[in-house]
């Protein structure tokens, strides 16, 4: 091959990159930052939208607070699935992203209790309240109220049942959700106020037991996710993909409300 066909082929190879008809060689899969309940859902999710598109995207699970704060100090994350609507908000009015994302779940909160825990799951909290005054609670896991929206959830339960400053002191705090359901199933807590979706999952399942508690008792889990400021073609693809019904039916599975299709805008 001549050296000027050589670099007319170079040319048109860059061109197709540049344009995004043909992948960088090399490419790193798009970050996305996302709240721990969604740990099996969004994994489920982006399987599928890997099958379906062959585009890769690295999942990072942690306290939507936490998330927020990394985003504001420039973290790369390009997509960010948050627990909380308000960090989005906060977010959006920064600057920090493009526009004010989509709701795409609205969360649950469960009373978990570990096999063979002295504790009872009741959904009215009566046992629990019980075990505190006779010492068969020694832990309660909760997510750290302070930077998770489903800690704050489980604090706002813990005070609708009037036990907040019998049981504060007991506390097993998780930096997020999965750790709080972690303290729960492993022993290290006779019970745990954790998101319905982990308890829903089969890591879970012959764990323990629980109660979906009364979501009235705490303020309403408003998920939303949005595009932070220089995402790239692949996780616009994805935040795409999960408004589609196939990955809305996947959120449903792991017992998250959805918003209606209006409100997502598709």
């Amino acid at each position: 091959m001549s050296r000027a066909r050589q670099l007319l082929h170079i040319g048109l190879a860059a061109l197709l990159v540049l344009i995004g008809l043909g992948p960088a060689p090399g490419a790193e899969p798009p970050v996305i930052a996302a709240a721990a309940d969604l740990g099996y859902a969004l994994q489920e999710a982006a399987g599928s939208f890997t099958r379906e598109t062959g585009h890769l995207v690295k999942l990072i699970f942690g306290s939507s607070g936490n998330f927020a704060r990394q985003i504001q100090r420039g973290a790369p994350f390009e997509l960010f699935l948050s627990a909380d609507e308000g960090y989005v908000r906060l977010l959006e009015k920064g600057g920090h992203t493009e526009g004010g994302g989509v709701p795409y779940a609205v969360g649950r909160v469960v009373l978990f209790v570990p096999a063979r825990s002295p504790v009872k799951a009741d959904v009215e909290l009566r046992d629990l309240k019980a075990s505190i005054a006779d010492g068969r609670l020694r832990r309660l896991a909760i997510a750290n109220p302070e930077h998770a929206p489903y800690g704050r959830a489980a604090r706002e339960v813990l005070m609708r049942a009037g036990i907040w400053e019998q049981v504060k002191g007991r506390l097993a705090l998780g930096e997020n959700a999965s750790q709080a359901a972690q303290f729960a199933t492993t022993g290290a807590a006779q019970a745990g106020i954790v998101p319905y979706s982990l308890a829903l999952a089969p890591a879970m399942a012959d764990r323990g037991s629980y109660v979906l508690l009364n979501q009235e008792w705490h303020g309403p889990l408003r998920q939303r996710m949005v595009l932070v400021k220089g995402a790239g073609d692949t996780a616009r693809l994805f935040y795409d993909y999960l408004q589609q019904p196939e990955a809305r039916k996947i959120f449903e599975r792991y017992g998250f409300a959805l918003p209606s299709v209006a409100t997502t805008g598709k």
